[in-house]
């Protein structure tokens, strides 16, 4: 929890946006989906947020289920997810945020995945379809394992619901441009502005932005608006196009494609920060 909350004092100090991507564990596989980590860690990537692949994700749209559909054949699941964590967790300072539905953590017990995900490294958890009226539960054990509970906010959320995702949430407040499920857009929401506008309204916590984000030009209209930006179903893109051979070489082009800035510069810059803080 600690971490994330120094890496976002870190990014509105350095006044750049930071970057939060998304990748379903598992896809292509675990071993890879390790490697993967390491290569957005190394290119300068602020939080890395790594979905728990699920038989049902309401809220994901073709792309990223069609990753955890992958991921679920080879048999990956919250337990060897969290082992995979564990395993990169001394070799990454990025922070690490866990997407998951509620019902894989149902099925371990709250208490015992929020312990294992702590000792895993897993600084924030994210229930997606865990409605923020029933999450003081969610609020207390994670808390007291030292993880910090994320929500969503969208543009339909009310400003009774924001100031209660703030009360509960710690680390960053994630916010969603745009209604429906996830995937790759031609343009950021037009009413992305007003979201921020309502958020900003009640509280000041650090916001991320996504939904849709895939190109440059939506990191910098974001980054202007937000703390940091969220791009998942372009990156979950990149890996499934990827031969092996390839795979960690397209990432890393392609996240310096959507900052067309000095990697290793931006790198160096965000551990420094960190280091020192």
């Amino acid at each position: 929890m600690q971490r994330l909350e120094t890496i976002f004092r870190a990014i509105r100090q350095r006044k750049r946006p930071g970057l939060v991507t998304f990748s379903t564990a598992g896809d292509p596989d675990l071993a890879t989906s390790a490697q993967i980590l390491q290569t957005l860690d190394k290119v300068g990537v602020d939080v890395l947020e790594i979905g728990v692949p699920f038989s049902d994700p309401l809220a994901d749209g073709p792309v990223i289920q069609r990753a955890s559909e992958r991921a679920l054949k080879s048999r990956v699941n919250l337990t060897n997810t969290l082992e995979m964590i564990r395993s990169v967790r001394n070799t990454i300072r990025a922070g690490i945020v866990l997407f998951t539905y509620s019902n894989p953590v149902v099925r371990m017990g709250l208490e015992r995945f929020a312990t294992t995900a702590a000792s895993a490294g897993v600084d924030g958890v994210l229930i997606l379809d865990l409605p923020i009226e029933e999450a003081r539960e969610f609020h207390d054990v994670a808390t007291s394992a030292n993880i910090a509970p994320i929500f969503l906010l969208s543009p339909t959320t009310s400003e009774a619901r924001i100031g209660r995702a703030a009360q509960l949430g710690r680390g960053f407040l994630y916010g969603i441009s745009r209604l429906g499920v996830t995937g790759v857009k031609a343009e950021v929401a037009s009413n992305v502005d007003e979201l921020v506008r309502r958020i900003r309204g009640v509280t000041d916590m650090p916001l991320a932005l996504g939904f849709g984000v895939s190109k440059p030009e939506h990191v910098r209209q974001i980054g202007e608006i937000a703390d940091a930006v969220v791009v998942g179903s372009g990156l979950v893109d990149v890996i499934a196009r990827s031969e092996r051979n390839e795979l960690l070489l397209n990432v890393e082009n392609y996240i310096m494609w959507l900052l067309k800035e000095d990697q290793g510069d931006l790198a160096h810059a965000r551990h420094s920060e960190i280091d020192e803080s």
